[in-house]
């Protein structure tokens, strides 16, 4: 914790701040280990963490080396923020309008400025435990693509499997990590419905010759793991073939420049290139990927444009894919963290077209 403090502390210092005021759970739980309703409020390495009297006793299980300050919900949280921060310029990650007034308003003593880029330039560089959370993350996707090989039949409805998925997640300890823009923690999207990048999961049942995409996203230790694969059931035509096959080269292609110093524009095009030259350049509709850790989708983004350049120890996804409205979709992804000179994958389930029976 206190090396994840010193880092954002730098950050924020050289744009001028004295402190930090975290409010999102996901930057109060990086600087204190405590994912809940509270403040995280950090000086000089010093961390205080202002919680509702509701979680005093479970912020003291689970906090690291903070300084915890009991209140009560809502307005009171902010006054006792606010007690604790006089005379600092403080870098906050609030972007609520209300809580922002609020702040405001009875901030005579202080200097509250929202800025969340500089939680996510901290965020964006994983140490060790967090690649360690981010490959367990990973492994247990792995498990359950191979619970998918057993699961997936003719007749099966995509909601069914992803129920079977969610339950074997839990089991193994793994946490739901749902995507905010759609209702369904996963994507099970088959047949027509796989042509639909961020596909609902609905009743449809398997059929033969449907191609399945299996898009996952779980927690480990609250840190996500994000991968996909697309599968074959009863039979592949050539068509479908080539799509997947294209897909998979354009993959690797990524990975193989998804190394230190490299731009996450480069990476981008290192699959958009290979699709585009394969002849479905329009079918590929959305960027090569994004960052993960403590959010599904968070910075950097590997797209074009985007010159910002890939740093060691990045977390980051590698996922084209094609789409043919009517017919079927093929996408490939996997959780990935940037090198020197090479790649470090953390999902090891095959890529090969796996045509299921």
């Amino acid at each position: 914790m206190k090396d994840r403090r010193s880092k954002i502390l730098q950050i924020a210092r050289s744009k001028g701040f004295d402190a930090v005021a975290a409010f999102q759970p996901e930057n109060v739980f990086y600087l204190t280990n405590f994912w809940g309703e509270g403040i995280a409020f950090c000086n000089n390495d010093k961390a205080t963490l202002i919680v509702p009297k509701l979680e005093v006793l479970r912020a003291q299980l689970e906090s690291i080396d903070c300084e915890l300050v009991a209140s009560n919900r809502g307005s009171s949280l902010i006054y006792t923020f606010l007690n604790e921060a006089k005379g600092k310029a403080i870098c906050g990650d609030n972007a609520d309008y209300l809580t922002v007034q609020a702040i405001q308003k009875e901030n005579s003593n202080c200097n509250f400025i929202v800025d969340p880029d500089t939680y996510f330039e901290s965020r964006m560089v994983k140490d060790e435990s967090e690649v360690y959370a981010l490959s367990n993350a990973a492994k247990s996707l792995d498990a359950l693509f191979e619970i998918c090989v057993e699961e997936i039949k003719i007749g099966l409805e995509e909601r069914s499997l992803q129920a079977k998925l969610i339950f074997e997640a839990a089991q193994m300890g793994a946490n739901i990590a749902c995507y905010k823009f759609t209702i369904n923690p996963l994507i099970i999207a088959s047949g027509p419905n796989g042509a639909l990048p961020h596909a609902q999961v609905t009743g449809r049942q398997f059929a033969n010759g449907d191609m399945i995409v299996v898009d996952l996203t779980f927690r480990y230790a609250s840190y996500v793991a994000d991968a996909t694969r697309t599968f074959s059931l009863g039979r592949a035509t050539t068509e479908m073939r080539e799509v997947y096959n294209i897909i998979k080269d354009a993959q690797q292609a990524g990975i193989d420049c998804a190394i230190e110093n490299s731009s996450c524009e480069q990476v981008d095009r290192a699959c958009r290139n290979l699709v585009s030259s394969s002849g479905y350049g329009s079918q590929f509709m959305h960027s090569t990927g994004h960052g993960i850790g403590l959010e599904v989708h968070e910075p950097p983004w590997l797209k074009t444009p985007n010159q910002q350049v890939l740093r060691k120890n990045m977390a980051i996804t590698v996922e084209p894919g094609v789409y043919l409205h009517g017919k079927f979709g093929v996408r490939i992804e996997d959780s990935i963290i940037v090198g020197e000179g090479h790649a470090q994958n953390l999902n090891t389930f095959t890529k090969d077209l796996l045509v299921l029976e």
